[in-house]
């Protein structure tokens, strides 16, 4: 299987880069793969990873909830309860962070099409391309959204959206800088890019280690922290306008990280390790589980 070996940082492309911690594929495989980190950016990556061409496989799964709406088991249940209500939060955060009350919104890795639909229900112009044809399936199937491959993002003319989002979504994408710089051209003017990322600065990252869900290797590729993410963004000419903490995420990532650190399910100590991770992250945001980054040109 082809792999990719990192000589330099995937963001800044330093080259003073050191192997930090192994982690498991506790999804698919039960492999162990090399987490490095950049001394530079403080981005950490999946080292020796499967290429685009080869990474396939490894999505293949029904715990893999953001293709499969899967509602098996009580963690997959709480997800799903947990959804009906972010939804309206995510798109009240659009509608304040863009003031408009409707635009044209891009989804990159859309899944399966609940926040596009969301987003449709209230009056806004959606496109959505995701990869995996069973997501785009169900997508299809339960909200009427027709979803388009990854690969058409560098066919969509400048200036083309108010909004584009991606939703613990850029931590899976080979093409990391050909993203961002296309997504700077069509994003409209004025126009913002919002990304959800795991931060694996957090004080529940910190705690669980080599066994925090969030990794979740090979599936992400990066790792990133605030600093990471400003360096990208910054190298497109893209700066943060803010940031928000999800405060949910880690609750939900405690609760799976407790079982690969344990063997067994602990939801007493990952609801007191949530509540942890979330009071630091009440002081700045930058100490969340999970952000989301606002960003504009």
């Amino acid at each position: 299987m082809p792999v990719i070996h990192y000589q330099h940082c995937p963001v800044c492309l330093g080259k003073s880069v050191f192997p930090v911690l192994e982690a498991v594929d506790y999804t698919v495989s039960n492999e162990k793969f090399s987490i490095w980190e950049c001394q530079g950016c403080h981005l950490r990556f999946t080292q020796d990873v499967p290429d685009a061409a080869s990474i396939g496989p490894y999505y293949q799964s029904e715990k893999y909830i953001s293709h499969t709406d899967t509602r098996k088991g009580m963690i997959n249940n709480l997800y799903h309860l947990v959804r009906q209500f972010t939804l309206k939060q995510k798109r009240k955060l659009l509608v304040v962070s863009t003031g408009k009350q409707n635009g044209t919104v891009l989804d990159i890795g859309a899944g399966t099409g609940a926040f596009l639909a969301e987003m449709k229900n209230s009056g806004w112009s959606v496109r959505g391309l995701e990869p995996d044809p069973g997501a785009r399936k169900v997508a299809h199937d339960r909200y009427q959204l027709l979803f388009e491959d990854p690969s058409r993002l560098f066919d969509l003319a400048e200036g083309s959206f108010d909004v584009i989002t991606m939703w613990h979504v850029l931590e899976h994408v080979h093409q990391l800088h050909e993203y961002i710089a296309h997504i700077k051209k069509i994003l409209a003017p004025g126009g913002l890019l919002v990304l959800a990322l795991p931060n694996y600065t957090s004080a529940d990252a910190v705690y669980y280690g080599a066994s925090w869900a969030a990794y979740d290797v090979p599936r992400h590729l990066y790792h990133f922290s605030p600093e990471s993410v400003r360096k990208l963004l910054g190298a497109h000419g893209l700066s943060i306008k803010s940031m928000k903490p999800m405060w949910f995420d880690p609750f939900y990532i405690s609760m799976l990280s407790e079982g690969y650190k344990n063997g067994r399910p602990n939801h007493l100590g990952a609801i007191l390790r949530g509540l942890q991770s979330n009071i630091k992250a009440r002081s700045t945001a930058e100490s969340a589980s999970s952000i989301i980054y606002i960003a504009g040109a």
